[in-house]
């Protein structure tokens, strides 16, 4: 891999260079993995006792950090967004795709495919379907009747895009995603038997999207599902039927929506959060990990806990709730002494 000096990496990501200026970087990594030759960052301050011991032959740093280090730094506004765009600069070249149909794929009537369009290895296109410009289809994808697809689209292996199922450009599917499949909807007699609700709307996702392996958004019950502009979802997420994510928001791992619930735009929803039905999470919102929202949300709030609360309101309850083994204990101890006192008294 060829390498960059130090001055040529400031200049890359605006930084400045505190050390060798002609020193060659030829890769990047962690600060704990980092070797002779690798550039690493510091984005987190609780990595900062990291940064002395690291092997790195530099640092991304903040214009604050006033550490010390045995390698040289890069002074920079955002040592994250610096790292990612070196990291890109360093990162393997991505695989080709030539323009052209796969011989094994099957393509059904009414098919539109624009310029330079990749459709892999037994990849099945229905009816009606539509696939933008420059999009890629790499293998074994599933496209159904009357989808679109917007331009610069790369759809990983097995990802299944329903009937209808609506994408904006520079969209990415990772694999096993399931997009458009019905929506979780049945009405239930008085003898409890349910029956299905045909779920006749549509997916819609914007422009700039990325979404997990095995993920699942459902399409509405009618209308649409959407997903807005630049929404960025992890791997094994539920989205539920009418939910709206809005622009930019966050889903990690293992959260999931339940229907008809609405997200605000830049909102994060972090690992195994859990979302009812008919809710309004506000713009800015961050839910931390493992949290159960059970009620509407005001934006900016940052809350936790089941049933999730505002942040310091959920970590005061939690204290008094790891106190309550000693609390038990002392009205024990105290139930003991009255009891002695009683029986002295008689």
């Amino acid at each position: 891999m060829n390498g960059m000096k130090l001055v040529d990496i400031a200049d890359l990501v605006g930084g400045v260079v505190e050390g060798d200026e002609t020193l060659v970087v030829r890769g990047v990594a962690g600060l704990r993995e980092a070797l002779p030759g690798d550039i690493s960052f510091l984005a987190n301050p609780k990595y900062a006792p990291l940064v002395g011991r690291t092997q790195a032959s530099a640092v991304l740093v903040s214009s604050s950090f006033d550490g010390s280090a045995p390698c040289a730094l890069i002074r920079v506004e955002n040592p994250d967004a610096a790292f990612a765009r070196i990291a890109t600069h360093f990162a393997a070249s991505s695989p080709e795709f030539p323009a052209g149909v796969h011989p094994s794929a099957v393509l059904g009537e009414g098919v539109k495919l624009g310029k330079d369009v990749h459709v892999g290895p037994h990849c099945v296109i229905e009816a009606d379907a539509q696939i933008g410009d420059r999009s890629v289809l790499v293998a074994q994808v599933y496209v159904g009747h009357g989808a679109r697809l917007g331009v610069d689209n790369r759809i990983y292996p097995n990802v299944t895009l329903r009937e209808g199922v609506i994408t904006g450009a520079r969209v990415v599917i990772h694999s096993s995603a399931v997009i458009g499949s019905d929506g979780f909807g049945y009405s239930v007699d008085d003898k409890g038997v349910r029956t299905k609700i045909p779920q006749i709307g549509i997916v819609e996702i914007g422009d700039d999207v990325e979404i997990g392996a095995a993920t699942t958004i459902d399409r509405a019950r009618f209308g649409r599902t959407v997903i807005g502009h630049g929404v960025k979802i992890d791997n094994l997420a539920q989205i539920a039927h009418n939910v709206v994510i809005g622009d930019h928001a966050v889903i990690v791992s293992q959260v999931g929506i339940s229907g008809s619930t609405v997200i605000g735009k830049r909102a994060i929803l972090a690992g195994q959060t859990g979302v009812a039905g008919h809710l309004v999470i506000g713009d800015g919102v961050i839910a931390e990990g493992r949290s159960g929202i059970t009620k509407d949300i005001p934006a900016g709030q940052m809350i936790y806990g089941y049933p999730a609360a505002p942040r310091e309101q959920a970590a005061r309850l939690h204290a008094h709730v790891q106190r309550l083994p000693k609390l038990k204990q002392k009205v024990a101890d105290l139930e003991a002494r009255l009891k002695k006192l009683e029986e002295a008294a008689k």
